[in-house]
């Protein structure tokens, strides 16, 4: 979410981060309905489960016991697989699926770099 953060204060119309986490339940709700639907490309669930299974994992590229370090890379890669499975998802997707406020929706979406 930090990334998104940084992304999305070059934007216009940046966003404060608290604004951001409060999309973190939603986006949360967000991957578990994308994983669940069949319309779906296989290839997007299997992020989705890779992602899961990477978080779970006591293994880490860098060390959680090192200071900020350890917790940055968490971070980047959650960031990044959250624009990947938006894009690949598309904007239709995320309509269907998107369980908060039309603006959390919108502030996904260019974080994402989905188009409308």
């Amino acid at each position: 979410m930090a990334t998104l953060y940084m992304i999305g204060r070059r934007e216009q119309d940046p966003m404060r981060l608290k604004d951001l986490l409060r999309l973190v339940p939603d986006v949360i709700r967000l991957f578990r309905r994308l994983a669940a639907d069949p319309t779906l490309p296989r290839g997007l669930r299997i992020k989705l489960a890779l992602l899961v299974g990477y978080l779970i994992s006591p293994i880490d590229l860098v060390p959680d016991f090192i200071p900020i370090v350890g917790y940055a890379d968490d971070a980047i890669i959650v960031a990044l697989a959250l624009r990947s499975v938006a894009r690949s998802a598309g904007a239709d997707a995320l309509d269907r699926h998107w369980p908060g406020t039309p603006e959390g929706l919108r502030a996904l979406k260019r974080l994402s770099g989905v188009r409308e």
